[in-house]
């Protein structure tokens, strides 16, 4: 994959046309696969599907009471700042967990389905986008788990939730192609696995979830505007924390890499996807 072949525009184009056509086609199959998956996560369980959601909220009540109750974080009862703590860190926490859990998902997704790899008729670009669906099925859980404390603790919602549709979208894109690069990547570099749990994990501190960026010293403000995901932290604290934009130009830059991720890493899957049956 030559450096003109990957910023050519009519190159982009075509696998984005190209993409957008596959996954159109084998919808049924994704959804199916991924509808089965989220049933048998927790088959013969006592709590079964509580799980799929428990995990995660078990984690977010950890958070808001750490920095919330432990570290007295105070957000809110302003003009500029309208909603409590609570809501301003879900805001950011509840997109960062999906994404999390698809990168962590992505780096074994292909190694652990071997034999559907193996088998020539099977369309392997199904894998990831799957792993992306069941992670978003936490996340729309989590969403409205928000939609009901903020009527119920602040009787309104803003006008900026029509628009959660639309960032829930380039979230979907921007997942799919991380997904479809990482997942082709791990592969043949096993430890990529190893670094995505860690990455994950120190990621959530480095965007703008926890803390205002107001508060990062000037010196290390720099790194929340190169971390591609605070834009897509600032994208959602404008929907389901400020209520207008806030961030407009994180907009901008979060449509911008949604959909170079989403072309990019797609085509870095089709280049290696021939070579998955021979590692494997």
């Amino acid at each position: 994959m030559g450096i003109y072949s990957i910023v050519k525009p009519t190159s982009n184009l075509l696998a984005f046309r190209e993409l957008l056509s596959l996954l159109t086609r084998h919808r049924d199959l994704t959804f199916t696969m991924a509808v089965r998956e989220i049933k048998d996560r927790y088959t013969g369980q006592l709590f079964g599907l509580f799980w799929t959601f428990g995990h995660p909220l078990t984690l977010m009540a950890v958070y808001v009471f750490i920095f919330g109750s432990v570290f007295k974080m105070r957000v809110g009862g302003t003009a500029d700042l309208p909603l409590g703590y609570t809501a301003y860190l879900l805001a950011g926490l509840i997109p960062w967990l999906a994404m999390s859990e698809t990168m962590g998902k992505s780096s074994t997704v292909i190694s652990s389905s071997a034999t559907l790899v193996k088998q020539v008729v099977f369309p392997l670009e199904v894998l990831p986008v799957k792993s992306v669906l069941v992670s978003l099925f936490t996340e729309v859980i989590f969403l409205g788990l928000l939609v009901v404390y903020s009527l119920v603790s602040y009787r309104s919602l803003s006008w900026m939730y029509l628009l959660l549709p639309l960032v829930v979208v380039l979230q979907t894109l921007f997942m799919i192609g991380i997904s479809y690069a990482i997942s082709s990547v791990a592969v043949f570099f096993r430890d990529v696995k190893d670094f995505v749990q860690v990455f994950t994990v120190v990621g959530l501190y480095l965007m703008p979830t926890f803390y205002l960026p107001a508060a990062v010293p000037e010196m290390f403000r720099p790194v929340l505007y190169l971390n591609p995901f605070s834009y897509m932290v600032w994208c959602f604290q404008d929907v389901l924390y400020f209520g207008r934009f806030e961030h407009p130009w994180a907009w901008v830059v979060f449509l911008a890499i949604s959909l170079i991720v989403f072309i990019f890493g797609y085509r870095v899957f089709r280049r290696l996807k021939d070579w998955f049956a021979n590692v494997l």
